[in-house]
């Protein structure tokens, strides 16, 4: 299989707009009797006020808490029985309800998405209960695992200085336990418009059928103002940052660091070089510190890097940070070791580029990761709702493979000379006992 002329296959989109501000988009593919409905939402951690982290996520949890029209557990329900599977994810900076689901119940699906759109149930006893909810999520994902949150909650406030990036969109439980009806009905009634989402239906579904249900069940939501983003731009680092703490309940250590990457919708190619640059350093098969850090001085047990602090590539706006985590080997050198040991591979990189092969295969399993992403239904109507809300125009998710490729020796080099020890943050977990 030519996996060069499959990245470059282009998915047929329609667009169209509703009156009360809805995007919607409908990407048709027939190979099968399947249909992914998604709502993005321009809403995310970075938007929650101050004084209530994890607001936007507890948030996602009360949309699944019934309407005016339907109880709890009705979504569910209808969904489920329909042979489909649902779900809702808060990111920093959008929140995405979808399904997937045979085509036979596409009418459904939208149909319960405006539902929630128009008049989500938002009573003091749903928002008492998903709080409870929200809290045991926490304490099961973070406050009782090993390296839980490891390493966006402690790398987000060392890098970056505002409320809006630095602080635990995951949530804090004694914030959220004060939060109130009236504060979540103003939450959905400012982000919650329809001006401020997309609607996408991919898969088993023609265009003119996909547009005439979007009219038939969100155009009478009436339209509201959309909220201006929130100011999130923050100055680069100028000086290293370092930090530690310990983790009672982590066996081995670990530590991450973060260096600010280019804006992904004002420079999308340069972006892109950074993402070519993370399969150079740490690629199973093509990974210059893992070659040298894993497998000839057996420094540490595993390396990774991506960019982002919670791995989303381009569901992110600007500032976001390429993010490199290893775990030190038992009886080896240390960080400040390693650290100089990845100074020395970046500043190599920096000024000789990677070898013309190396840089080929680095974009071609690009171009293949892409591939697994967008032909299945679920990732390719998400990437088409944020690229939407984010890049404004999903069609681009179309020219991605292309970009990727085209991605230079010298796009490379420049990517890696920004990656200087002035303009990194680090932080480092020891296990063992809080003293």
């Amino acid at each position: 299989m030519d996996t060069t002329l499959r990245a470059d296959r282009r998915y047929p989109l329609t667009p169209h707009v509703l009156p009360n501000g809805l995007r919607v988009l409908v990407a048709p593919a027939h190979d099968a009797e399947v249909v992914a409905v998604t709502v993005a939402y321009d809403v995310g951690s970075r938007s929650e006020p101050r004084g209530f982290s994890g607001f936007a996520h507890l948030f996602e949890h009360l949309m699944f808490q019934g309407s005016v029209n339907l109880p709890r557990g009705a979504h569910a329900h209808y969904v489920q029985s329909c042979g489909g599977v649902f779900n809702g994810t808060t990111h920093l900076d959008y929140t995405e309800y979808y399904q997937v689901l045979p085509s036979s119940g596409l009418e459904h699906a939208v149909f319960l998405e405006a539902d929630r759109m128009r008049a989500p149930a938002l009573t003091a006893a749903s928002l008492a209960n998903q709080i409870d909810v929200v809290a045991e999520e926490i304490t099961g994902a973070i406050i009782s695992r090993p390296y839980g949150g490891f390493p966006w909650l402690q790398l987000a406030p060392l890098v970056f200085d505002t409320f809006e990036n630095a602080h635990n969109g995951y949530g804090a439980i004694d914030e959220l336990r004060t939060a109130t009806t009236d504060q979540a009905q103003a939450f959905f009634s400012r982000y919650y418009a329809p001006g401020n989402a997309v609607l996408c239906l991919a898969g088993d579904v023609s265009a003119e059928r996909g547009i005439e249900l979007a009219e038939r069940y969100f155009a009478d939501i009436p339209g509201r103002p959309v909220p201006s983003r929130p100011v999130i731009a923050e100055p680069d680092l100028t000086a290293e940052r370092r930090s530690s703490f310990v983790d009672p309940l982590a066996p081995l250590p670990v530590f991450a660091s973060a260096w600010r990457v280019p804006d992904p919708a004002a420079d999308l190619r340069g972006y892109l070089a950074y993402l070519v640059l993370c399969l150079l350093l740490t690629d199973t098969a093509l990974g210059r510190l893992t070659r040298r850090l894993v497998r000839r001085d057996r420094w540490v047990s595993s390396v990774d890097c991506s960019l982002g602090l919670t791995g989303e590539v381009f569901g992110v706006r600007d500032p976001t940070c390429l993010v490199l985590t290893a775990s030190p080997a038992p009886g080896g050198p240390g960080t400040d070791a390693i650290l100089h040991a990845i100074d020395e591979e970046t500043a190599r990189l920096a000024a000789e580029g990677p070898e013309p092969a190396e840089l080929t295969a680095a974009t071609r399993t690009i171009s293949a990761q892409l591939v697994r992403t967008l032909d299945g239904l679920a990732g390719r109507a998400r990437h088409l709702a944020v690229f939407e809300l984010q890049h404004g125009g999903a069609e681009l998710i179309n020219e991605l493979g292309p970009l990727a490729r085209a991605v230079t020796s010298a796009d490379v080099q420049a990517a890696a000379a920004t990656l200087r020890p002035q303009r990194r943050a680090t932080v480092e977990l020891h296990p063992g006992a809080a003293r």
